[in-house]
């Protein structure tokens, strides 16, 4: 399978201008700067992910918002300096979210609707213009994501038209593709075979989500106090998770492997790992991540256990989060097994 040099270990930058409070000019400003990007790289780290919304790309007519433009120009810049490589991840588009508080929104019709997708297109090609010109240095996320199963053959058709749109402006920039179920691992599989050999197959890692959120106020029907240890066993996950959504809980209930641990993580892998080593294809997990509220002592032997994994196949990855989010790697949660889990 191949591998991405340059994006093996990462961290994600969300909260700062994606998944923020309100529209705060001082808060885009302030809440991550130079420093923390400083602090990233003496961490260990080699790249950022950086979700970013479309409000601060566009403005609702879907003219060009040149602040999104500026800061994410800022982040480059800073990763030059320090070394660091960054991937621009579009984590909410006009039309669609996959945020779960956004219980109002209909996440299928951006799959099927033309205006829709051509503003998102010309939001691609915006980006594609700015940052095509350093494709060492910057990688494409073309959508955080998708929640429903049932949209895979579409999304695939998006991305086809929108690796399209980019490649005019950035032939070379390397194109983050992820699939549906929020990104699943099972759902690498459906994506199409990639159209050049810039691209890289995507996946989110929350395994098993209600360990990794568990008390998690936007899962519905998760109890404020529920707890869970890492491992248990395979009967108490699957028992405590049936009441909770497929998309959220459907690989618990599809796996052959008998126990929770390295093997629950080898045994989601292989599908995905299959498709890669098929097409030629790095694997990468942009998003995993234990929070803040679970026992630290079973977070601990998560991390140990999934970054093994990872490292046994060469899957790059980015932790969910640097800062807030619930995940907070350097808040106050973290610091007494930091160090552990960044070793």
């Amino acid at each position: 399978m191949k591998k991405w040099d340059g994006f093996v270990k990462g961290v994600n930058l969300g909260g700062w201008i994606s998944q923020f409070a309100k529209y705060d000019e001082e808060h885009f400003r302030t809440f991550i700067t130079k420093s923390d990007f400083e602090r990233i790289k003496g961490m260990g780290f080699d790249h950022v992910r950086i979700p970013v919304d479309y409000v601060l790309l566009e403005d609702e007519e879907g003219n060009r918002n040149p602040l999104g433009f500026e800061i994410l120009e800022q982040a480059r810049q800073w990763c030059h300096e320090y070394g660091l490589r960054m991937i621009i991840d579009v984590h909410e588009v006009f039309g669609y979210s996959f945020d779960p508080l956004k219980k109002e929104m209909d996440r299928e019709k951006f799959f099927y609707d033309d205006a829709l997708q051509e503003r998102f297109f010309t939001l691609w090609s915006r980006v594609a213009q700015t940052f095509g010109r350093d494709p060492d240095t910057v990688a494409l996320e073309l959508l955080n994501e998708v929640v429903l199963m049932g949209v895979a053959e579409a999304w695939n058709k998006v991305v086809s038209k929108t690796i399209d749109v980019i490649r005019k402006d950035a032939p070379d920039s390397w194109i983050v593709v992820g699939g549906v179920c929020y990104n699943a691992i099972t759902s690498v599989k459906l994506l199409d075979p990639p159209k050049d050999d810039k691209i890289v197959y995507n996946f989110h890692c929350y395994e098993p989500i209600i360990f990794t959120h568990q008390g998690a106020y936007w899962i519905d029907g998760m109890p404020a106090d529920y707890r869970i240890g890492y491992p248990d066993t395979m009967e108490k996950y699957r028992n405590d998770s049936q009441k909770y959504a497929s998309e959220l809980v459907g690989a618990l209930f599809s796996t052959k492997a008998t126990s929770i641990g390295p093997e629950y993580f080898e045994d989601l892998l292989i599908p995905a790992i299959e498709a890669a080593e098929k097409y030629d294809v790095p694997l990468y997990c942009g998003e995993y991540g234990v929070i803040e509220i679970a026992p630290m002592d079973s977070t601990l032997r998560w991390f140990h256990d999934i970054h093994g994994v990872f490292d046994k196949h060469g899957i790059g990855r980015a932790i969910w989060n640097y800062h807030e989010k619930d995940f907070g790697l350097i808040d106050k949660y973290y610091e007494s097994i930091r160090d552990e889990i960044l070793n």
